[in-house]
């Protein structure tokens, strides 16, 4: 019998986005809120549904980060990963984690987030991932989204590409926004924001 779990990241496991405190982790409070004084317009768009959110996460990383070694932006998130993300995770999140992987399910997260700043936990959680790529050259990082951020329906589209969903007998999905609904979908058993209190 198998069995697999897909967990959002942002929201499901953690209680904050973990794109703003990354950002304020590298970049220090100052520069992160008058970073995004400076590109309120593109929030307000964003919000307005003027624009992506590939197109807006692409702007505020572009702002932040483009250029930026790729050693120095990676040892930043694994910095994040270490100093900031404990607090973060919801005990809830963990406590379900562990009580389904000992139940014999293999678990994923599924995150828009780039993994730059998921992977060394979730490797260390022992973990699946599948997350936004962030577009690297000549090992700099752009700040642009290598290929589709992975939101909404894209979620649904790589955990097809990457599982035959059809082999597994139980598939259960947690999720705590719109961005999980495609998702979800495909649950035998969904969970919707199940770790709030």
């Amino acid at each position: 019998m198998k069995k697999i779990a897909f967990f959002d990241f942002d929201g499901t496991i953690t209680s904050k986005d973990t794109l703003l405190g990354m950002i304020k982790h590298q970049k220090g409070k100052a520069a992160f809120y008058s970073g995004f004084l400076l590109n309120a317009p593109f929030l307000v768009a964003l919000k307005l549904k003027l624009i992506s959110n590939q197109a807006a996460k692409e702007r505020i990383l572009t702002y932040f980060f483009k250029g930026m070694d790729l050693k120095f932006f990676q040892h930043g998130c694994d910095q994040f990963v270490d100093d900031i993300l404990p607090s973060i995770i919801r005990p809830g999140a963990l406590a379900e984690i562990k009580r389904i992987k000992e139940a014999g399910f293999e678990v994923v997260v599924v995150s828009a987030s780039p993994l730059n700043w998921i992977k060394k936990w979730s490797d260390a959680t022992g973990l699946g991932l599948i997350a936004t790529k962030l577009q690297v050259v000549d090992e700099k990082v752009t700040g642009y989204i290598d290929g589709i951020n992975n939101n909404a329906d894209e979620k649904a589209v790589r955990i097809k590409a990457e599982f035959n969903l059809s082999e597994y007998d139980e598939i259960y999905c947690y999720g705590d926004s719109s961005g999980d609904k495609a998702m979800l979908a495909l649950a035998t058993k969904a969970f919707y924001k199940p770790f709030r209190k």
